[in-house]
């Protein structure tokens, strides 16, 4: 994945399974980078199964998401994942 466009304009499209669904829809997001902080960081646990990233006409899915954000080349700082209340 080298060469990724971290500053290009994303979609994050939410699992199309009902069994998988998670809690959020359809985001648009002005960098890839926003959308993976955003789906790595803020979504709740198991709600990135079956979702998918557009960037660039090209999709990622949740294992390539995570090492996209996980890249040395990740532009933002990284921040520890919020803990859903119990």
């Amino acid at each position: 994945m080298s060469g990724f466009d971290y500053k290009a304009p994303a979609e994050l499209y939410p699992s199309r399974s009902r069994r998988v669904r998670g809690p959020f829809t359809y985001k648009r997001f002005n960098t890839a980078a926003e959308a993976l902080r955003f789906a790595l960081e803020q979504m709740p646990e198991g709600a990135l199964l079956g979702a998918t990233l557009e960037v660039n006409e090209s999709r990622f899915t949740e294992a390539e998401m995570r090492a996209l954000y996980e890249s040395p080349a990740f532009p933002l700082k990284r921040v520890a994942k919020k803990q859903s209340a119990a």
